[in-house]
């Protein structure tokens, strides 16, 4: 059940990888969990057969982000796609410092509603935004449900070319290092004063809405100038294989991949999980069950949800299977 981070490349669309990872694999059953816009690189992760069924579980984990926020132009898809329909004057742009755009990226860690783009998969009327905005009926589609884990300014500049331009891992995420990598990012539409950000947020967030009101919030028109995804779930960017070497990958366990607690069972209590019997386990929320070889048995949630400050997490409980997958 191989899972397969790939770093994307710019330029494509998650589609066009998708069609790739077939090809190299030699399967029409490839899917992705979690979509990146074809100006965004970095995490995206393929799912090849059964473990197609895991999407909804890694679909729903955080995404973490670099992310470039250039102020004083505004664009229709609030990225560097273009065309920019929305400037500030120099004496706003002037204005911007550091401290006030950590000041109001700070407020993010508060929100919990947001409106997506008006280009975006989201649908409305049984028809994705995207579809309606290209037809020239650009409708703003409602405030939805979101979640910031994470907004820290890394850098500001006069423009985009004398941010950093090299990262590396390190033990608070993706960031500046002069020995790092470099990444591919769109052309910039301006030379425009430029926040270099890392985000953690949830399921849903679009980070270009993100740019959107970051510039509205400081009184200017923004878009986004670049994106990586660094991670997503239990995947790292440093984990990911290039999209030319996806045929000599090995893949990852999908235990690796979930952001989830694991829980290795005896041969016995795995045959049990697979076969839906009932049983009561020591878990306190959703986890994935590996059998003594390492493979996915199940994933399962306690039946009843735990009291705060009730039995301590030891305690076995009686679990509910939301998916069970064979040997």
């Amino acid at each position: 059940m191989p899972i397969y981070p790939v770093d994307k490349p710019l330029n494509l669309t998650s589609h066009d990888v998708v069609a790739e990872a077939r090809r190299r694999l030699g399967t029409r059953r490839v899917g992705h969990a979690g979509t990146l816009d074809p100006l965004a690189t970095g995490v995206l992760t393929l799912l090849v057969g059964e473990a197609t069924k895991l999407s909804p579980y890694l679909t729903a984990s955080a995404k973490r982000y670099l992310a470039w926020v250039a102020f004083g132009a505004g664009t229709p898809t609030l990225d560097a796609e273009g065309p920019v329909t929305a400037t500030a004057d120099a004496v706003r742009l002037r204005a911007l410092s550091p401290a006030a755009i950590a000041a109001e990226a700070g407020r993010f860690l508060e929100l919990t509603e947001q409106r997506p783009p008006a280009y975006s998969a989201v649908k409305q009327g049984g028809e994705r935004s995207y579809a309606a905005a290209r037809r020239g009926e650009v409708v703003e589609p409602p405030a939805r449900p979101v979640a910031y884990h994470r907004v820290e300014l890394l850098a500001f500049a006069p423009r985009r070319a004398e941010l950093p331009g090299r990262f590396a891992p390190g033990p608070d995420g993706w960031a500046p290092a002069a020995s790092g990598r470099a990444f591919d990012l769109p052309p910039e539409l301006a030379e425009l004063p430029t926040a270099l950000l890392r985000l953690e947020v949830g399921a849903g967030t679009y980070v270009r809405a993100f740019a959107r009101d970051l510039g509205a919030a400081l009184g200017v028109p923004a878009h986004l100038a670049g994106l990586v995804r660094t991670g997503a779930g239990g995947i790292d960017l440093a984990r990911c294989t290039p999209l030319h070497a996806l045929g000599e990958a090995e893949g990852l366990a999908p235990s690796e991949a979930l952001d989830l607690p694991s829980l290795r069972l005896d041969a016995a209590t795995a045959l049990a999980v697979r076969q839906g019997k009932r049983l009561s386990l020591p878990l306190t929320g959703t986890t994935v069950l590996v059998d003594p070889d390492g493979q996915l048995a199940a994933i399962v949630e306690p039946r009843e949800p735990r009291a705060p400050g009730g039995e301590a997490a030891s305690t076995p409980v009686p679990v509910r299977i939301l998916r069970a997958w064979q040997r």
